[in-house]
């Protein structure tokens, strides 16, 4: 098993930040390996990912959500991997994401890539691209303010379902 963990600091607002993130529609455009990303329903996403010539597809579970502070997921099948991304606030504008990737590389070449750092460059730039695409905004492109708590939506969240962002173009 190996653990990748990073950190950015974001000029918007921990709840800003938080908001974003939970909208993972849009991971794809700020994360390079990322096609596609559907919430099936609020304690579930299905990846569409591309690493190496190589697309995988892969369902999620969220675990945990608690707004503004953190999200936990597990894979539901390969490639097997868990995380965690915790929102500090720094400042009233200013916020901490913090990423936290346990994963196991199988077969020869991803192997490799592990040994040679791949995944945790990857991690890194993702990062760096999530901060460029919240500060450019300013703002978040929707949110979804659910709490969940052992793969369940509580009942007293009054969301049972993601709001789906209106998209800007461009």
């Amino acid at each position: 098993m190996s653990t990748i963990e990073a950190s950015v600091d974001v000029q918007v607002p921990v709840r800003t930040a938080y908001n974003q993130w939970t909208q993972f529609e849009s991971f794809p455009r700020f994360m390079d390996g990322v096609r596609r990303v559907d919430r099936e329903k609020s304690t579930l996403t299905h990846w569409v990912t591309r690493c190496g010539g190589v697309t995988r597809e892969f369902d999620a579970e969220i675990v945990e959500q608690r707004p503004d502070e953190r999200l936990v997921w597990r894979s539901l099948d390969r490639p097997r991997h868990s995380g965690t991304v915790t929102f500090a606030p720094l400042d009233d504008d200013l916020a901490r994401v913090t990423l936290r990737i346990d994963f196991a590389p199988r077969g020869l070449l991803e192997r490799a890539g592990d040994v040679a750092g791949v995944v945790h460059r990857r991690v890194h730039s993702d990062l760096k691209n999530f901060k460029e695409f919240i500060e450019v905004h300013g703002s978040e492109t929707g949110q979804w303010r659910g709490a969940i708590s052992d793969s369940r939506v509580r009942p007293d969240s009054g969301q049972d379902r993601p709001r789906v962002p209106d998209w800007p173009s461009g």
